[in-house]
């Protein structure tokens, strides 16, 4: 029968989370060299669940070290790994080499150091409230839902619980912190969901900051 979501979280919630982080990367790791994708979810997971570490090298390695056949995978009683590019045959050592860096990372204490996101899956893991405001308002229906960007602005904040509101506050002054230059935030604005530009005469980022202080007064 079907895993149970508690029972998939149990025992592949972690596992999940890492190959989710190679969403349009390259899984081109090597035993010298982590990939840009293992390097955006270590850097993530360090400053924020750094105990979902140890979790991770298990069942990265477990599932690498038992892989479900293929009738259990069928079955949906195990997690499937999702293509990232690899022939079948070498997941398993890619599994391991992944195991491997993350255990290096925890015994030496090797951090990541802040930066700003280099992947999709770091843009929204960092800044998740976000991209549900980008991607859930100000996707290329925007126009056809609402008459201008403050509508959109004024429906979020009434639609939204007070909670979620100062997180996404919180998230964009996080992010006009970062040493990002005009082009970037348009970068942030795409990865993050938003397929219409900011309303005239604002840029990304000072439309960025005006909205930040509307939803603070708000």
């Amino acid at each position: 029968m079907p895993l149970s979501p508690l029972d998939h979280d149990r025992r592949y919630g972690e596992l999940d989370q890492v190959i989710r982080a190679y969403a349009g990367q390259q899984a081109d790791d090597t035993p010298e060299r982590a990939s840009l994708a293992l390097t955006a979810y270590l850097r993530h997971t360090w400053h924020t669940r750094p105990w979902a570490l140890a979790v991770a090298e298990r069942q990265l390695r477990e599932y690498a070290e038992h892989p479900p056949g293929r009738l259990r995978l069928r079955l949906g009683e195990f997690y499937a790994v999702p293509d990232v590019g690899l022939p079948e045959n070498d997941i398993q050592q890619w599994l391991h080499c992944l195991a491997d860096h993350i255990k290096h990372s925890v015994t030496e204490g090797a951090v990541p150091p802040p930066a700003t996101p280099v992947t999709h899956w770091e843009w929204h893991a960092r800044f998740p409230e976000l991209g549900q405001f980008l991607g859930g308002w100000f996707s290329q229906d925007m126009p056809d839902e609402f008459d201008d960007h403050e509508a959109a602005v004024t429906d979020y904040l009434a639609h939204t619980d007070p909670h979620l509101v100062a997180r996404l506050v919180g998230e964009l002054h996080e992010l006009l912190a970062l040493p990002l230059d005009e082009g970037d935030y348009a970068l942030a604005a795409a990865e993050l969901g938003m397929e219409v530009g900011p309303p005239e005469p604002f840029s990304y980022g000072a439309w960025f900051q005006s909205v930040a202080a509307t939803l603070a007064g708000g």
